[in-house]
């Protein structure tokens, strides 16, 4: 007798694989994050190293340099961890506004029944963080309280080298989601940042900033790429942001929200935000997070005392909000959705892999230390107690994602075997090229 249940649509189902232009585009921001969070934990490494080492005053010294000691009328009397967090840092969320608006435009964001899954996992997975922080903060008497979205953010490149290495054949389509959820993450995280971490606002360099931006936004949608104009544009924009009190990264993703997705002509290959992307990834994940990493994470354990680190409230709140929260947050939240709306998991992904990566989520290194810095001060004692907290929280989490997920990698790569098979031999794998696909 011919089964005649009713079979769920294919865009019922979560996790469902993208188009195979959309595949094609993942898998190259995959190989550059993973290279990247490669040398974000080499970076980290070093620091926590030499931190630690007979030569560790040698390393404060460094961080606390200030190169132009004169630039104070400008704001720029910074010092190098300074400029590594508010300078460098700068690429990183400019590359997060061109990600952003592609996906919003072209990408998986642009449809909203795909876009609700990541919408509504970073949303959860940003709330269950900080309301676990809040709720430990204040049952120890409530200081510390300005750090509640410190677990709130996920480290992409750093995510994404774990699963790299631990889950080479994990299947497209939870890949996509734990990318898309990081670049939803990092969205609300530089809203939070604007938002609640802004003290001695000033207008009116801000709307001085609107000029450089402007032109900026006229340039690129006439396709007019050059470097030359560009750069002073964007350096300008930076400075006048960071004069006006607010975090001077934010610039970045406003200069990467001009830029145009959609490819000028049937002949360009890629749009001019695709080809930006490209270009300047390799220095946002290769030099400019893991430099930013090597000047934030080098905490000092040598004249630290363990126990008080390990029972401070806010230490406790971070690592609980990473590791608890996190997952919580990330899976709870994907199972409440599919509950309520009928929803399946597509055949290839279940409900572990899913867990999997919601703790690869607690990762939360990069934002993770920026907002820290900027609820408590760089450089004071909670500070370092916050590098401390999200250094292990962040671990803990990649281990518990490695059991979980080293399970499944057997299963993984038989399903990747099967995708590659290209019986056609037209340089797309038969998978993609499917009715249903």
């Amino acid at each position: 007798m011919t089964d005649r249940t009713p079979q769920p649509a294919r865009s019922r189902r979560l996790f469902s694989r993208t188009s195979w232009p959309e595949a094609r585009f993942l898998a190259d921001v995959l190989r550059t994050e993973t290279v990247g969070g490669g040398l974000l934990l080499l970076g980290a490494v070093v620091a926590l190293a030499w931190a630690n080492s007979p030569w560790g005053d040698a390393y404060t010294a460094l961080t606390r340099w200030v190169p132009w000691p004169g630039g104070s009328a400008l704001h720029l009397d910074l010092t190098l961890a300074t400029w590594a967090a508010d300078g460098l840092l700068a690429v990183f969320f400019f590359v997060v506004g061109l990600e952003l608006k592609r996906e919003f435009v072209a990408g998986e964001l642009r449809d909203p029944r795909r876009a609700a899954l990541p919408v509504v996992a970073a949303l959860g997975g940003m709330a269950a963080p900080a309301l676990i922080y809040v709720g430990v903060t204040l049952a120890a008497g409530g200081e510390g309280l300005r750090g509640w979205a410190i677990p709130t953010a996920t480290d992409i490149a750093f995510a994404l080298a774990v699963l790299a290495v631990i889950g080479s054949h994990l299947p497209q389509g939870l890949r996509a989601f734990l990318l898309t959820l990081a670049v939803v993450d990092d969205l609300f995280a530089i809203t939070i940042i604007a938002v609640f971490y802004t003290d001695d606002f000033s207008l009116l360099p801000l709307l001085g900033a609107l000029v450089p931006i402007t032109v900026f936004g006229l340039l690129v949608q006439r396709r007019r790429t050059w470097w030359w104009a560009l750069i002073p544009l964007a350096v300008t924009a930076w400075a006048l942001v960071h004069a006006s009190g607010v975090h001077a990264t934010v610039a970045g993703v406003l200069l990467g929200f001009t830029v145009p997705v959609l490819r000028a002509a049937k002949g360009d290959r890629h749009g001019l935000a695709e080809h930006l992307e490209h270009r300047w990834r390799p220095v946002s994940a290769g030099f400019a997070v893991p430099v930013f990493a090597f000047f934030a994470a080098g905490v000092s354990l040598r004249d630290a005392d363990l126990g008080a680190v390990v029972t401070d409230p806010i230490v406790i709140g971070i690592v609980a909000g990473l590791v608890l929260g996190k997952a919580i947050g990330v899976f709870g939240s994907a199972f409440l959705l599919a509950r309520f709306t009928r929803a399946q998991l597509d055949e290839d992904i279940t409900w572990s892999d899913l867990l999997g990566v919601a703790l690869l989520a607690g990762i939360g290194f990069t934002v993770s230390l920026l907002i820290g810095e900027l609820a408590f001060g760089a450089g004071s004692p909670a500070d370092d107690n916050v590098k401390a907290a999200v250094l292990s929280g962040s671990v803990i989490s990649a281990l518990l994602a490695t059991t979980v997920l080293l399970r499944r990698n057997a299963a993984y790569r038989r399903i990747a075997e099967a995708e590659r098979v290209d019986t056609d031999r037209d340089g797309i794998p038969d998978v993609y090229q499917r009715p249903d696909a």
